[in-house]
């Protein structure tokens, strides 16, 4: 016999939850456990919950960062939100934010986006690029179909 929600998680409803919360609960875990099964069944790229977290950044894309040394000093770091010095080696990424040098390797090698606008930077983790590419085809289909629905309905 299937267990609920309540009894799996040895918790009780809130006395405002009648049976339709029950049964919504349930009928969430069914399709949760279905998605699931479809990406393991279907050799795809694995459950979304292993691509939740970002892998590093490409260690070639880190090296390649240009570097420099004199920001102004009244200029802070937004990692540490300390001061650059003269002499202090600082890191340029892509988006035009700057970091420590110290700073944003240790940053890139956790994860593979600026700290300061989210954008995203290569990595060698080849299941996750497949995984960017197709969110991003899927975001293009979307734009495609909602320009396509806007020019009929429009």
């Amino acid at each position: 016999m299937a267990s609920n929600y309540f009894d799996e998680h040895d918790c009780e409803p809130t006395p405002d939850s009648g049976p339709e919360v029950h049964t919504l609960l349930h009928w969430a875990r069914l399709l949760l456990s279905d998605v699931r099964q479809f990406y393991l069944q279907n050799g795809g790229l694995g459950f979304p919950e292993e691509l939740s977290k970002a892998p590093p950044a490409a260690k070639e894309f880190v090296q390649s960062l240009p570097e420099k040394t004199g920001m102004p000093s009244s200029t802070k770091c937004p990692i540490c939100l300390q001061e650059y010095g003269s002499d202090v080696s600082i890191k340029e990424l892509p988006c035009q934010h700057h970091f420590h040098h110290k700073c944003i390797v240790p940053w890139l090698q956790q994860t593979n986006s600026c700290p300061m606008c989210r954008k995203e930077y290569p990595t060698d983790d080849e299941n996750y690029e497949e995984y960017r590419k197709e969110k991003s085809r899927e975001k293009q289909r979307q734009f495609e179909r909602e320009t396509l629905h806007n020019s009929m309905f429009t």
